[in-house]
């Protein structure tokens, strides 16, 4: 390992990784014969000359990466991945995310009654392995995910989808046709927005089929490789180094510009932004305000930026005696500087919120309530009957800003006598650790997995099982936050088809929810990237998984 003048690391082995990816004429040579060389003549970086024009070297942190089985992937980083390299039935319109846009399918319809929705695919569609793409493709991908039945299934089986009924209710009608059918009349556009989630990415079935171990439908084999028709495809994943992307020739779309793009797991603002700089890098991901606004006056660097459908907050587990009593949730609530950290933790690249709805979605809430008010936390406390504090951990992942995020929170809340350790660690670590609700609090994103306001209304305000066991793990499971009542009002605003009714029953849930729940929601993200001058087409989407590399173009 080197350092960089910054005092952050970048690896040697990292940077020869992205080496090979190269056509050989491209490849650059290091400036320093050595890393002893390098540290005391280059100051601790190896420079790369410019990136090949046909490549795309993008900076972020991908440590989150835990798999990368579609029927399985819930992670932030995995989504940007999938929806680069999977195709699925149906895609958001970027333009108006409120809309969808044909992806594999080429027509669709739904029942007068509302349940049964028929599709028409494409023809002539290919996977790389040369396996034709029928809808026996599509249905088995659907199955798949259904009687795997990891995390991320819950945004079928909420139609009612199981294991014993899938076959049944989602089939083939003919080699391009097949038929979904669900157990209620949702509204259309809900149901078709779920479809456009990684759950709905279309998988290679024969492929799968030559991979199953023990009827484990390939399941051991696609967490680390590829199996999908997109139009990048996946060519290597190395955990907390490199994922690697080319192009897919067989697409039946119009052909990526770029042959491959590259991410490089870099963490660091600071060092983002000097790869940045000097060209080693195309796009950088994760800045810092401070960084963004340096690099806002190079004329070689230009900023892009977007909304994002995503929220970040901190949660309490209710399984912890002391964070479980309504006093202290709402004490914590007001120990929050939101003021400072929206004027430099977030400058620029988020916007206070305290709405588990992000602003975009149907019935989003404006109401902002709360602000450091050290005096009235110490009351609530008082009441809860730990007037002197008491001691807590929180878990969160070693990237800006929810490090610096915790830390200011850890300030404000030792005025209160809450002395709060943190604990810090990769994505995987962090999310482990929450995921078996073995965490006091978490500070974390959440995005949408499909642009419709029960996304959020599901994670954050519906448990129906508190069980350890339980099948259905919301956030507000993950916090043992057990809420009957309110998951019968989310239920029910899922099913209202009157829009305007809708709206006012997700204003209800976020107005009670600000006021009880277990999670302090800090802010709406504004999604930020520097690339250098040469880059085009890159356009952040509005979720995880819309923003794609496929577009994008150098010159």
């Amino acid at each position: 390992m080197i350092r960089l003048p910054s005092g952050s690391a970048l690896h040697l082995h990292n940077q020869e990784a992205i080496l090979k990816y190269l056509p050989s004429p491209a490849r650059p040579r290091l400036l320093c014969a050595s890393a002893l060389l390098a540290l005391l003549v280059c100051q601790g970086t190896a420079t790369l000359a410019a990136t090949p024009k046909d490549t795309l070297v993008i900076a972020r942190g991908v440590d989150d990466i835990i798999t990368l089985d579609p029927a399985e992937t819930f992670e932030v980083s995995t989504g940007e991945i999938m929806g680069n390299i999977y195709d699925r039935l149906v895609r958001l319109d970027l333009k108006d995310p409120t809309k969808l846009v044909a992806d594999v399918a080429k027509s669709w319809t739904v029942s007068p009654d509302g349940r049964t929705y028929a599709f028409e695919l494409r023809s002539g569609l290919k996977f790389p392995s040369g396996n034709a793409l029928t809808a026996e493709d599509v249905a088995y991908s659907l199955h798949r995910v259904v009687v795997l039945d990891k995390t991320p299934a819950f945004i079928l089986t909420q139609f009612g989808f199981n294991k014993d009924n899938v076959r049944d209710r989602i089939k083939p009608t003919g080699p391009l046709s097949l038929t979904l059918e669900t157990d209620k009349p949702y509204a259309p556009s809900f149901f078709l927005n779920c479809l456009t989630a990684n759950v709905g990415a279309i998988v290679d079935r024969k492929l799968l089929l030559s991979k199953e171990q023990n009827g484990d439908w390939g399941y051991a084999w696609l967490k680390t490789h590829y199996a999908g028709s997109g139009p990048m495809k996946l060519r290597e994943w190395r955990a907390n180094e490199i994922v690697a992307l080319e192009r897919n020739d067989g697409h039946y779309g119009e052909k990526p510009k770029l042959a491959r793009v590259i991410y490089r797991h870099v963490k660091e603002s600071a060092t983002q932004r000097l790869l940045l700089e000097k060209g080693d890098i195309d796009v950088a991901r994760n800045l810092s305000p401070q960084d963004i606004a340096a690099l806002s006056v190079n004329q070689d660097v230009k900023l892009t930026s977007a909304p994002k459908a995503t929220v970040y907050y901190i949660s309490l587990n209710q399984k912890n005696a002391t964070l479980a009593k309504p006093e202290v949730r709402e004490a914590f609530k007001w120990l929050i500087d939101y003021a400072a950290i929206g004027d430099t933790l977030i400058k620029n690249i988020g916007v206070n919120h305290q709405n588990f709805l992000p602003m975009g979605l149907l019935g989003a809430s404006k109401e902002n309530p709360y602000k450091l008010d050290v005096e009235k936390a110490r009351a609530l406390l008082a009441k809860a009957g730990v007037p002197k504090g008491f001691k807590v951990t929180i878990d969160t992942r070693t990237i800006e800003p929810e490090q610096g995020i915790v830390e200011a929170f850890q300030q404000t809340a030792r005025r209160a006598g809450v002395e709060i350790e943190i604990i810090p660690g990769d994505g995987k670590q962090v999310l482990t650790r929450y995921r078996a609700r073995k965490h006091d609090m978490f500070l974390s994103p959440w995005g949408v997995d499909y642009w419709d306001p029960h996304s959020n209304a599901d994670a954050f305000a519906r448990n129906l099982d508190n069980a350890d066991d339980a099948k259905f793990k919301s956030l507000a499971w993950r916090n043992a936050w057990a809420i009957p009542e309110l998951s019968k009002k989310t239920d029910a605003a899922v099913l209202e088809r009157d829009a305007e009714k809708r709206k006012a029953m997700y204003e209800e849930l976020q107005a009670e929810f600000r006021r009880t729940s277990p999670f302090i929601v800090l802010y709406q993200q504004i999604e930020v990237a520097a690339l250098r001058s040469n880059v085009d087409g890159l356009q952040l989407g509005p979720s995880f998984d819309t923003t794609y590399m496929f577009k994008v173009s150098k010159r």
